[in-house]
């Protein structure tokens, strides 16, 4: 892409309604615009980064045995009534009515729609364990949406629900799932840590959430600092073993990891002081497992092996897809703007031409972008006749994660400049070597989609 010819419309001065980093880099960027309170419109590189998140998901839910699916954002209220949450849930749910009077609502959530799917299709033990994913956008009418995408009421999430036959089966798809969160959030550059939580309105009574530290999260967190050692890493691991899911769980909860609502002071004091944490923690999702809560009320049954009917066994595992970009900038980010980790940039590498309309420089610029396309990177050319300052600031805003600035000067002995946005190290080399270190760096974000 050229930046000519892409619709990024960048903000000089910081946006006034922009509480936190994240919504303010986001509107500077031009990445999303707000249409009303609680609900933004994604423009083209904020709709990029979007669709890298969702692409890593889909790749890690596939990793993991998942079978993806698509429900409709309104539901009938006679499902949630059946389940007994219509009146339960709050004023958060969005009820309408259609044009025949029948009570409709905007999911904020689909455990009644899925159960509805799997009993009208399923009937028989030998057809589990299965579990089901989406993503798919949800309205839940928060009283006070703030933060920008962090606290919206229209958002981007990704759903799955499990069945199986049994309890332990059950636990075992819990187990199958938070291994997939591990990686999935790694992929993205993330270290979300698995916390002891509560169920909420989705019922259950065995869940954790996975918090991202930052300054910013509204929610108070308790650990013990043993557990930010930890990396999953590219290990491979069998999602159909028993022992190597529940391993890993172990790993990663049997040090103290609690929101402020699970919060056991008494426990945590058993930790030796030196390791007793309390920050704040971005949640960017959220697993359960409540059994037969819903299949129970609603019917969903199979026949067993004894040839009688039982209710199945359930969970449901949630990512906040749109919430992820506002995390990934709270954690990642400087005075100069966002730095995006490789695994979700919006576009691998910008090519800064300091004297655009030169025409040995634009033929190297011309050059590396077809170079780079050929190797399956996404670059970004600012080929605007503005000044290098501008140009500089623009890359750094919108965060790239690495710039190759192309000047007559350089060019003069075969030479670029190769900078890394984390680091601000810049390197002197020849083009060919700049698109071969590129290709590099690149090569570990490529393989883990495999």
């Amino acid at each position: 892409m050229r930046l000519t010819r892409y619709f990024m419309p960048v903000l000089k001065e910081d946006p006034k309604e922009a509480q936190i980093v994240s919504h303010r880099l986001m509107l500077r960027a031009g990445m999303i615009k707000q249409q009303s309170a609680g609900i933004y419109s994604w423009l083209p590189m904020g709709l990029k980064v979007l669709n890298r998140i969702q692409q890593i998901v889909h790749e890690e839910q596939a990793r993991a045995g998942h079978i993806p699916v698509l429900m409709p954002t309104i539901q009938s209220a006679d499902l949630w009534r059946e389940s007994g949450r219509y009146d339960d849930y709050g004023e958060e749910m969005l009820r309408i009515t259609d044009r025949h009077k029948r009570d409709m609502l905007y999911g904020p959530t689909n455990e009644e729609v899925i159960t509805d799917i799997f009993r009208a299709h399923v009937s028989s033990y030998k057809d589990l364990p299965l579990t089901l994913y989406q993503i798919q956008w949800k309205f839940r009418d928060e009283i006070r949406p703030r933060f920008g995408v962090m606290r919206g009421r229209e958002f981007l999430m990704k759903d799955g629900y499990n069945f199986d036959l049994t309890r332990d089966a059950a636990l075992h798809a819990y187990n199958r799932h938070l291994v997939s969160y591990l990686r999935s959030y790694e992929r993205m550059g993330l270290q979300a840590i698995p916390m002891r939580a509560d169920g909420g309105p989705i019922g259950g009574d065995y869940t954790h959430e996975f918090l991202v530290l930052a300054e910013t999260g509204e929610s108070e967190v308790f650990y013990d600092s043993e557990i930010t050692d930890l990396k999953f890493g590219s290990r491979a691991i069998d999602y159909d073993s028993v022992e190597q899911c529940q391993a890993v769980l172990e790993e990663f909860t049997s040090r103290y990891a609690r929101t402020d609502e699970t919060h056991d002071a008494a426990i945590f004091d058993q930790i030796p002081e030196e390791r007793r944490r309390t920050a704040r923690g971005i949640e960017v999702g959220q697993i359960f497992y409540f059994g037969t809560k819903y299949s129970e009320s609603m019917g969903a049954t199979v026949v067993g092996p004894d040839g009688n009917r039982t209710p199945v066994e359930m969970g449901s595992h949630g990512i906040g897809v749109s919430r992820l970009l506002g995390a990934i900038i709270e954690a990642s980010h400087d005075d100069k703007g966002i730095i995006w980790p490789e695994g979700v940039t919006p576009f691998e590498v910008g090519i800064v031409n300091l004297k655009q309309g030169d025409a040995s420089t634009d033929s190297a610029c011309e050059a590396l972008y077809a170079e780079l396309k050929s190797k399956g990177l996404d670059p970004l050319y600012d080929d605007r006749d503005e000044r290098a300052g501008a140009k500089f600031a623009t890359v750094d805003l919108i965060g790239l994660p690495w710039r190759i600035t192309v000047g007559p000067r350089g060019l003069a002995n075969n030479k670029v400049e190769l900078t890394s946005r984390r680091t601000g190290e810049a390197v002197e080399m020849s083009p060919q070597e700049a698109v071969s270190r590129l290709v590099e760096v690149y090569q570990p974000v490529k393989d883990a989609a495999l």
